[in-house]
């Protein structure tokens, strides 16, 4: 799977130049490149029915290779509000703060609700940094109906990057496949995520 746009959301303070945010974005890319299909292959091809194909395995290839490779954790439960905004997908310690990672499996509002709760973190002091992957409107189609994707969420930008922080970071990283191919399998909407990377 490839990385057609990586977009710096919020960038207050010297995070964006450390080595943490160079190591973490190193791993988030090469996890995001172990993604295949059909498994065994040594790319992501997508076969291109409207709608006909999961989200879940794909994200869930990307964690596994987080954890087992580089030690992430996941489904990080996280008590930062008067009612938790729930489980972040993956979280990497940095000294006393995290690094969150979301991956978009929802519709457009699940979306918005992923960056919110980041934004918060960000506001309490939780997060130093945090990055949201989410398909292109190129792959959209072939994914599962309404999937969140990049082109619906841009024109909110502003309104995030207006939030005040003392310091911050939240990255998006926009993917899609490498190939179409009608001859292979659809992604199903399954649970085994191993079996893409």
């Amino acid at each position: 799977m490839k990385i057609v746009q990586e977009i710096s959301l919020i960038s207050i303070g010297n995070f964006a130049e450390s080595s943490d945010w160079s190591i973490i974005r190193d791993e988030i890319r090469e996890a995001i490149s172990l993604i295949v299909h059909p498994p065994g292959t040594s790319n992501f091809t997508i076969n291109p029915t409207r709608h006909g194909n999961g989200v879940k395995l794909i994200k869930k290839a990307c964690m596994i290779a987080l954890h087992d490779r580089f030690g992430w954790s996941l489904e990080t439960s996280i008590n930062y509000a008067t009612r938790s905004p729930g489980k972040v997908d993956a979280t990497k310690t940095l000294d006393n703060h995290l690094f969150a990672l979301e991956w978009e499996t929802g519709n457009i509002s699940s979306s918005h609700r992923s960056i919110n709760k980041m934004v918060l973190g960000l506001l309490r002091g939780v997060f130093l940094g945090a990055a949201l992957v989410l398909p292109s409107r190129k792959i959209y189609p072939y994914l599962t109906d309404r999937i969140g994707n990049y082109e619906e969420l841009e024109p909110y930008f502003d309104v995030w990057r207006a939030v005040r922080l003392e310091e911050g970071f939240l990255a998006i990283f926009v993917i899609e496949h490498d190939l179409v191919d009608s001859h292979v399998p659809t992604i199903p909407k399954g649970t085994d995520g191993r079996a893409l990377i």
